[in-house]
């Protein structure tokens, strides 16, 4: 299979192109990059001057978690957006490796019984998955929550010194198999327990394989938001391992905090492999149970639920819950409920005849389980698009495919065009690259993040923030904004 696309302009620092070049590939790679007049191909896009740019690489998505990935395989809002490698277990959860072949990580986010798993181990996911097609191609890292609860289960404790001898060797293991890293979420009921040792000893042996340790900073209002990303960067910093913060947004009320930790970050030693992920949205996506006081988020899903119920610690949890605008809190996704997905709490205090905010938000914590995601706008936009153009920062969704329109935010990537655009928010290139170049660099994706001879042929091409057309391993998955039904996508294996 041979595709030529002729007409566009590169957006790749590395060569001196003319302003309008032709790009030729075969098979899956790009075979020569020139001018063709006379080139026949099996396949010729008119790029009529688009901008042609490495294909999208999200650095955090959510359909692993959600299982939509097995579920809808094609991905397609991905690529409808120019996206053509996804990074999957991210938050501490990862769909492999499956100790006893279970998901129960998933469960805040979705109903896992729909979903056959045949696999225990890395390799073995990524041979099922390279078997079945796949819209785009997935790199993931290693769930610390997916692999801490196989090994203690529902106990909310310290590893001991053996369990952690049997985390350390699966954690190599995986890494061995193709494995990105490391991701952790401090902050929730399973990860809280985790010591410090613990995690050291871990970033220990990420860093030896060369992979990316994810984490979150502490509760994102925090008082001491900076004091938190200091923290991180001191434990990852003596060991010398690739850092990301995740979803590092600002929350209004933290603002202070908030640009004191982006000058640390800022200030940091040339050494420091340090990045923070951030989406273009005034959104944050979170789960429903983290807006429950803190001292009643312990103890797992199970007793979370019980002491709902209870009707002392029910008074108690009602007047902690945070004061929350129920036109800005919209119910992106319910597992108990389906049918009050996509609305607002506002929505939900009018169906159920609920004036106070509080109320609501206890009544949609018990009608829900508490295993739904929530997307609520405390972003203050101003301050993040400073972050967005902190030459730290990478860009990331936390979308799931299929999205569910009404309750989702502006999809990320066009989004993100659309500021560079619109806005002048940074050059046209360096946003580029912050969306290709360096997170393939920085997760070591090798082959991929270049328009380069020899690499995989994955390739957007854009106009303004409006995608034209997505390649995915030289087969064209969008074409004039519409897809095509091709799944050319692959599991991906780190260093290979």
């Amino acid at each position: 299979m041979t595709l030529l696309i002729k007409s566009v302009r590169i957006l790749d620092a590395n060569q001196n192109l003319p302003e309008l070049a032709d790009v030729f590939i075969s098979g899956e790679k790009i075979s020569a990059i020139g001018s063709f007049p006379n080139k026949k191909a099996d396949e010729i896009i008119d790029g009529q001057g688009a901008y042609l740019a490495p294909g999208f690489i999200d650095v955090y998505t959510e359909s692993d978690h959600t299982l939509d990935l097995l579920r809808h395989p094609s991905q397609e809002d991905f690529l409808r957006q120019g996206v053509t490698t996804i990074i999957g277990g991210q938050g501490g959860i990862s769909l492999a490796p499956l100790l006893y072949g279970s998901l129960e990580s998933t469960e805040e986010r979705t109903d896992d019984r729909s979903v056959n798993i045949h696999w225990h181990t890395l390799k073995e996911m990524t041979d099922i998955m390279s078997k079945k097609k796949l819209g785009v191609n997935f790199a993931t890292l290693i769930g610390h929550t997916t692999l801490r609860r196989a090994i203690v289960g529902e106990e909310l404790r310290p590893l001991t010194k053996n369990e952690l001898m049997v985390f350390e060797r699966l954690l190599s293991r995986t890494l061995k198999e193709g494995g990105f890293g490391l991701s952790t979420d401090l902050n929730s009921a399973y990860g809280k327990p985790a010591t410090n040792r613990e995690i050291k000893s871990l970033v220990g042996i990420v860093e030896k394989y060369n992979g990316v340790y994810a984490g979150y900073a502490k509760k994102k209002a925090h008082p001491k938001l900076s004091d938190s990303v200091e923290e991180i960067i001191k434990t990852t910093g003596e060991i010398g391992a690739k850092t990301l913060l995740n979803d590092f947004g600002p929350v209004k009320g933290a603002e202070e905090e908030y640009e004191n930790a982006l000058d640390k970050i800022e200030n940091l030693p040339s050494s420091y492999d340090f990045r923070f992920t951030i989406s273009p949205n005034e959104a944050s996506l979170t789960p429903l149970y983290r807006f429950l006081p803190e001292w009643a988020e312990n103890g797992g899903f199970d007793v979370m639920n019980k002491n709902l119920k209870d009707e002392w610690l029910q008074k108690r949890i009602l007047e902690e819950l945070p004061a929350v605008n129920p036109i800005d809190f919209i119910i992106a996704r319910t597992i108990e409920v389906d049918s009050i997905a996509g609305r607002s709490l506002k929505n939900f205090m009018e169906f159920y005849g609920i004036r106070d905010a509080k109320k609501a938000l206890l009544k949609l914590m018990m009608t829900t389980k508490l295993r739904a995601l929530v997307l609520y706008r405390d972003i203050d936009w101003e301050l993040a698009k400073k972050a967005i153009k902190h030459p730290a920062s990478f860009i990331a969704s936390r979308e799931w495919s299929p999205r569910f329109r009404a309750a989702a935010t502006p999809p990320a990537f066009p989004r993100f065009l659309s500021l560079v655009a619109n806005e002048n928010l940074i050059p046209l290139d360096v946003a580029i690259r912050k969306i290709t170049t360096e997170p393939a660099k920085f997760f070591g994706i090798k082959d991929r993040g270049e328009i380069k001879e020899g690499y995989f042929a994955d390739l957007t091409g854009f106009k303004g923030e409006e995608i034209k057309f997505t390649v995915v391993n030289g087969r064209v998955a969008v074409k004039e904004g519409i897809f095509q039904n091709i799944l050319a996508g692959k599991p991906l294996k780190h260093g290979s």
